[in-house]
């Protein structure tokens, strides 16, 4: 196993953090708004392990203006220049596979395929689904909404420990920037899918976040090259709480033996 080792790039004041670790085909993660690279570290490292490439890249911390999805989007290319890589699966977690969707449509050719880990849509959350996520990222470290972490983990997880994992990767820095990203940006420009890429989606059953009728909607824009799957009993942070399970579907999908 390579050593992993947290790096920042930091070409015009962004403060991009990422890490680049293994060896072989190369596979982007992008984690979901308000989240840090961290909570996805055990997914990466399964498929780290099993050969791949795994570059993981967060949002940039500062810049001179509000940027759009397609700013964002240029930060991943922009990294996948400074570590070498022409091109690469992109993925991300929610709002990082909506990154993801943006690089596939502005940058042609730097994407081999794209890999959703639930997926982002425009419509709203339901109230209950809001409040569990607005309350998980409001308390304080050492007093869980145990509701809300339940709501976003599914059934069958232990609490304290995602927790743990969890609020230790919240960034509070870059959510409000993720959010006026979004904002900023028509809907069209990041939320259709490339023509011709391969697509995977990776669904938790019992997601209300990112719910898996998101990923139905989207699959059938273009349903003779994108595939679904479900994780049963998954909630919303199944990158996180389901690795092994999420790893196996990226292996087999892509056949990376």
């Amino acid at each position: 196993m390579t050593q992993i080792q947290r790096q920042v790039f930091d070409a015009e004041a962004r403060a991009i953090p990422f890490i680049d670790e293994g060896d072989g085909p190369a596979l982007v993660l992008v984690p979901a708004q308000g989240l840090d690279v961290a909570y996805l570290g055990g997914l990466a490292s399964i498929l780290e392990e099993e050969g791949f490439r795994i570059v993981r890249i967060g949002s940039r911390r500062s810049g001179e203006s509000v940027p759009s999805m397609h700013d964002l989007a240029q930060d991943v290319v922009d990294v996948l220049d400074h570590v070498g890589i022409g091109s690469a699966w992109i993925g991300g977690h929610a709002f990082g596979g909506a990154v993801a969707r943006t690089v596939a449509l502005d940058h042609p050719g730097r994407a081999s395929g794209v890999l959703l880990l639930g997926v982002e849509a425009a419509r709203a959350l339901d109230d209950d689904a809001a409040r569990a996520l607005h309350s998980a990222f409001s308390a304080p470290v050492e007093a869980p909404d145990t509701d809300a972490v339940r709501t976003l983990v599914g059934p069958g997880i232990s609490i304290p420990v995602a927790w743990d994992v969890f609020a230790r990767s919240r960034d509070f820095d870059v959510e409000e920037l993720q959010s006026a990203a979004l904002a900023s940006t028509p809907v069209a420009e990041w939320a259709t899918l490339a023509a011709s890429l391969p697509v995977l989606i990776i669904q938790g059953a019992e997601d209300p976040i990112t719910p898996p009728a998101n990923g139905d909607d989207l699959q059938a824009t273009a349903a003779d090259r994108t595939s679904v799957v479900r994780l049963p009993d998954a909630g919303h942070l199944f990158p996180m709480t389901h690795p092994g399970e999420t790893a196996f579907q990226i292996e087999d999908y892509l056949g990376w033996d």
